[in-house]
Formats: C-alpha cells, structure tokens, sequence
C-alpha cells in the first residue's frame, strides 16, 4: 500500500539558491533547530507539494518516472525523502529530537546566547566596537525633541540599515544610560496575539545585558497567557540583538532591559477590529500600559522594526529594485502608514494596515501598534527613511523614527 509522506515544515525559510553553479530552492531551518540547508535542482522543485501530509511515496515516484523519464526513481525518491529528513526539514521523529534537543539547551541556558555573531556582525569584541563606531560616527539627522521616549531602529542587515541604524540610535544622550530600555522586537516566527519573554540576559560579544526581571515578572502576573516565557524564539531573533548590539556599545555592557518579542495579529487582519479585541492581546497590552504610566522617564522605547517586503522572496511574481519603478509607490504608502505612526494614532494606523490587508507586509505592524497602545499620549519625527535589496529581486524598506510626549 502507498505510505504517506510526512509534510513537510512550514516554519522553515525557501529562497532561490543564491550559489551560481547549484540552482534550485535553498531551504534553511529559521528556528534553528537544525544548522543544515540543502539546495533542491530545480526539476526536483515540484516534488515539494506532495509533502503536505496527504501525498504519498506513489505519488511521488510516479512524478519522478515523468521528471526523468526514466522507470527506475525508487533511489531517487528515497534519496529526496532522506535528504528532507535527515535535515530535520520534515515533520517527523528527526525533526522532533532536533527540535527537543534546541528547546532544552535554550531553557537550561543562563543567558540568552548570540545567535548572529560571527556571521551578521563580528564575534570578537573588538571587531564589533570598531564596526559599530565606524556606523554611528558620522553626523546623523539630530531629533528636534530633546526629552525622547523612544525611537524605532531597523532590524535588517546592520550594512543594509546602517544610515537609519546611525539617526536612530545618533538620537540617544548620555543621560539615558540609566534607563531600562524596553525593546519590542518583531517576533518572526512566534505563536499570533502573543508576546515572547525571557528573563535570560541577553550575551553579546560585548558582555552581558541586565534584564529587568521585575517588569517581566509582572506582565506574566497580570497577562497570563498572553505571554510565551522563556520563549525559544529569542534564541534565533535578530530583531532585539541587533538592537542591544547599539545600546550596548553606547551605555556599557551592562545596559538594563525588558525584552520583549512581538507576535503578529492575524486575528484582527483576518477576522476585522482592533487587536485588543482579542482577550489576550488586550490584558499584554492593559499591563504594559500601566507599567508605562507608573514607570515613566525611567523607560526608554526600543522598536526593532523593518517595513514593506516586495519581491519573490516574499512571495510575489515580479522583481523588485529599491528606489526603482514599483517601489516609489512603496514609499508613498509607507509615509502614508508611518504618519499615522508619527500621529501616535494607533488605531488610525491599524485600520490603514488592516484594510489594506497588510499588502506591503510590514514585520513592524504589531510591533509599533504594541508601542502606541502601550505609550499613549506620544508623537513622533521621521529621522531617516531607506529601501534596500536583500537580494537581487527583493526589497525591503525602513525607517528611523523617534518619539516623544
């Protein structure tokens, strides 16, 4: 009888083969469960679909036998199932110990670990201090309010986002090293309408951060299960480290924070109203409020976000340039959403990414409108505003902003 397939993972990330002498689809694991990445040749693409937990081994050799014309696939098909499975990329018992295996490691761990060190940015502490005073050292586009709040920084490449990473961060002043920095980052790859913490310092090659335990203690008091402790997604997210990476080298080492990773609101963008309507998003929401009301000046705002996503690498049919052609209409939605930011109007803002049915797919969406029901009262300045090719079809665009009361 036919065997079903396993299906195959959908947290898993697919992107046109970036090496010239191996075309195909290059698929990675985003969570990291597993370190390995295999390029399928472009005639064995096709035979994806039939991992969807439905297909079957049949189905699978008698698409083979048209793709080669050849009778005899039984080791190729073998050979293309063991492949996907040794990588941990199927849903099966390899995959589940691989994944275990990460779980446990991250919960035992005493610190949050650099995930992108030696890789987006230099493992050696040296390396690094350099780099990033290379980036910030240079005359930045200076915020007119001079009591801020908060700013929001790319999360995309720090060579990528380098002149906004420079005004966001060339807004900062010395005196708020004592603040605790509240950084909400775009969860990529969390659970929707829940928000990641971690009481776990965040080590970077420039030392260890304090996390303000406290804070953290008390949302999960007063949220319940809309929080994921000790989320594993912290483990792999860029969008908070690279963030520690500026404040660190601005205010030492020791820098104190409340990390905290944003998941989207695919209920509200699907189903219509406010995010808030869900009752989980609504008690996060209700207690970072008051902590930000209580608190006050000793907070400091962080957003790590990135804007529109245009291009094949996100799932759509045409090329993108950044600057060029389509994406100059990209730039004018874009102001039109980040005005609304600027507004500190948070639902004008939402119903704009919500009617639009999110068509620029902002990451940032949920994190900024975290922060505008959080922080109430604000308004905000765009500092610098930027697109860039992550490859050579693909853009994305973003921002440096900074707010105050």
């Amino acid at each position: 009888m036919p065997q079903p397939l396993p299906r195959l993972r959908v947290n898993l990330d697919f992107m046109r083969s970036p090496v010239p002498d191996r075309p195909g689809l290059l698929i990675r694991d985003a969570l990291q469960f597993s370190d390995a990445t295999i390029i399928i040749p472009p005639p064995l693409v096709d035979c994806l679909r039939f991992f969807d937990g439905e297909g079957t081994d049949l189905d699978l050799r008698q698409a083979l036998v048209q793709i080669t014309g050849e009778l005899q696939v039984g080791e190729l098909a073998e050979h293309l199932i063991g492949a996907l499975s040794q990588a941990g990329f199927l849903d099966d018992e390899v995959y589940q110990e691989l994944r275990d295996a990460r779980l446990r490691a991250f919960a035992e761990a005493p610190v949050r670990y650099p995930s992108h060190a030696g890789a987006a940015y230099p493992a050696e502490a040296d390396a690094l201090s350099a780099l990033l005073t290379e980036y910030l050292d240079h005359d930045a586009p200076a915020a007119s309010e001079r009591n801020l709040i908060g700013i929001a920084a790319p999360h995309i490449s720090l060579e990528g986002g380098r002149p906004c990473y420079r005004a966001a961060y060339g807004a900062l002043r010395r005196r708020d090293k004592d603040r605790t920095f509240v950084i909400l980052g775009t969860s990529h790859y969390g659970q929707p309408e829940r928000f990641g913490l971690t009481r776990k310092p965040y080590a970077t090659p420039l030392g260890e951060t304090v996390t303000d335990a406290a804070l953290v203690d008390e949302l999960v008091a007063k949220a319940g299960d809309a929080i994921i402790l000790e989320d594993y997604c912290h483990a792999v997210e860029h969008s908070i480290e690279f963030q520690v990476l500026f404040l660190q080298h601005l205010f030492g080492a020791d820098v104190r924070i409340l990390p905290v990773l944003c998941g989207s609101f695919v209920q509200s963008l699907n189903g219509g109203g406010a995010p808030e309507d869900g009752p989980a998003v609504a008690r996060f929401l209700a207690a970072l409020r008051e902590i930000a009301a209580r608190e006050a000046d000793r907070l400091f705002w962080v957003l790590g976000i990135d804007l529109a996503h245009i291009g094949p690498r996100y799932g759509d049919s045409f090329a993108a340039e950044a600057g060029q052609g389509m994406m100059a209409g990209v730039a004018k939605q874009d102001a039109e959403a980040i005005e609304r930011v600027l507004a500190g109007d948070a639902r004008g803002f939402w119903e704009r990414v919500r009617q639009h049915n999110d068509d620029l797919r902002w990451c940032g969406a949920s994190t900024l409108y975290t922060f505008l029901a959080a922080a109430t009262g604000v308004k905000g300045e765009s500092l610098c505003y930027e697109q860039w090719n992550i490859d050579e079809q693909s853009a994305v665009s973003f921002a440096a902003l900074a707010f105050s009361r």
